[in-house]
């Protein structure tokens, strides 16, 4: 080699840290997911920009946003199910047990993604949204058949939790394959499907149910589902070849970050207290003498503010850091949760839901990207899919717990404390993972 050319080859070396991702070892995809993908067994190495923008980007964003209007839509609707179900389906059952089948379908659209996240990882994307898909389509038809409480539970909260959860996890970390800049942006438009679906939902619920029945209004659901999963599965679309990373489904040494850690501890207090308003609400506005028409309504005034909530985190997390925005949003949730139990008439019963949705949308928005942000992109879908998992825990556990406190203590008010209590920790702890992972006491972060 001549002197010339070993200088060039000198200049040229390959130098691993000056990329953002690496891929480590290439393993075979999902086919069907990856058609227009080679895998190659040879380490690659990942173009360090992303898009921020352009058709394809915007119209993944459309996806995901669909998805989630059909996810968390149909699940925060439980608080209008709730209601019903002690009303006139399951009147012998106790409120805090039927809060099972909703705290059930909270968590498991949440637990799978220890799975799913591994999974989008190595490439097996399209063939596990699709089935999980068809089978929420039709838990939503089967709900409108059962008549026991072993039934409901079993379809509406295990069946269509499960599924749910499949589809849900991999469609947040995809935003992450093509925006970097504008990733708030871009998740805030995206998670406004969930806020939409979440006032659809319940208010149709609340129209339809004394006009068509119960069993019609959830095929009319099931319709809905279908029209907008199936665009969802055409939309949806990876940027970056599949990765086998090292440290298996759960990789513990991810736990070396203390400030990834510290934010699972964050979230799954988080969740232990951020659903019990959201599920009680209703009923609870039933006790002050609101009236049962309007108080279904109650949760798509919850949830449509959560539509601006969402948005509004998302362009203030570009701007101030994810992890700041989260706290502030957490914090005003869990003041909101406080003050809850103590409204007295229907309008503060809708100043406290409006302000309730707004706060949470904020962090239900952005949980993703702080999971995504706490470490590589190559092992973003695992990292947020054992987030999600630790989460889950909180949120099955956390309305059954202020349901039974509520029925021991004969009203809402120590509920309130509970989950409002477990929302302010969880807003101190991000505050200290941010902390932790910037070095400083104030950061962009």
């Amino acid at each position: 080699m001549s002197e010339e050319s070993a200088r060039k080859s000198k200049d040229t070396t390959f130098v691993p840290e000056a990329l953002p991702w690496i891929s480590r070892a290439a393993v075979p995809a999902d086919h069907e997911a990856l058609q227009h993908e080679e895998v190659s067994e040879k380490p690659v190495t990942h173009i360090a920009g992303t898009p921020d923008g352009g058709l394809t980007a915007w119209l993944v964003t459309v996806a995901v946003n669909l998805t989630l209007f059909s996810t968390f839509g149909i699940a925060n609707t439980w608080g209008v199910f709730q209601a019903y179900y002690e009303e006139n389906l399951l009147r012998q059952t106790s409120p805090s047990n039927i809060a099972w089948i909703g705290s059930a379908q909270y968590a498991l659209i949440y637990f799978p993604a220890l799975a799913t996240g591994r999974m989008f990882d190595l490439g097996y994307f399209r063939i596990p949204f699709l089935a999980a898909s068809c089978v929420v389509v039709a838990s939503v038809f089967l709900t409108a058949e059962c008549t026991q409480f072993w039934q409901f539970f079993l379809v509406q909260g295990f069946s269509l939790g499960v599924c749910c959860g499949i589809i849900v996890g991999p469609a947040l970390v995809v935003i992450s394959h093509w925006f970097d800049r504008k990733r708030g942006l871009a998740m805030s438009l995206a998670a406004i499907g969930a806020s939409s679906g979440s006032t659809v939902f319940p208010a149709a619920a609340q129209k339809l149910i004394p006009s068509i029945g119960f069993q019609w209004t959830m095929r009319v659901f099931g319709f809905i589902l279908l029209a907008t999963l199936g665009m969802a599965n055409i939309l949806l679309k990876r940027r970056l070849p599949p990765v086998n990373v090292r440290g298996g489904l759960f990789n513990l040494k991810a736990f070396r970050n203390t400030a990834y850690t510290i934010y699972c501890i964050s979230g799954t207090l988080g969740f232990l207290g951020l659903y019990t308003e959201l599920t009680y609400i209703s009923v609870s506005a039933i006790a002050i003498g609101v009236s049962k028409n309007f108080a279904f309504y109650i949760i798509a005034i919850a949830n449509g503010a959560s539509t601006f909530g969402r948005l509004s985190s998302g362009l203030m997390a570009d701007k101030i850091g994810v992890l700041n925005t989260m706290a502030m949003f957490t914090a005003m949730a869990g003041i909101t949760t406080f003050a809850w139990p103590f409204a007295t008439n229907e309008s503060q019963v809708i100043a406290i839901a409006t302000i309730y949705g707004f706060s949470s949308g904020g962090f239900l928005a952005l949980f993703a990207l702080a999971a995504v942000a706490l470490g590589d992109i190559e092992d973003a879908g695992r990292r947020v899919g054992m987030f999600m998992s630790l989460a889950a825990f909180g949120a099955i556990a956390g309305p059954p717990i202020s349901g039974a406190i509520s029925t021991a203590s004969g009203g809402f008010v120590d509920s309130g404390f509970y989950a409002g209590g477990n929302i302010m920790c969880s807003a101190g702890l991000l505050l200290l993972a941010r902390c932790l992972h910037s070095k400083r006491l104030w950061s962009k972060y």
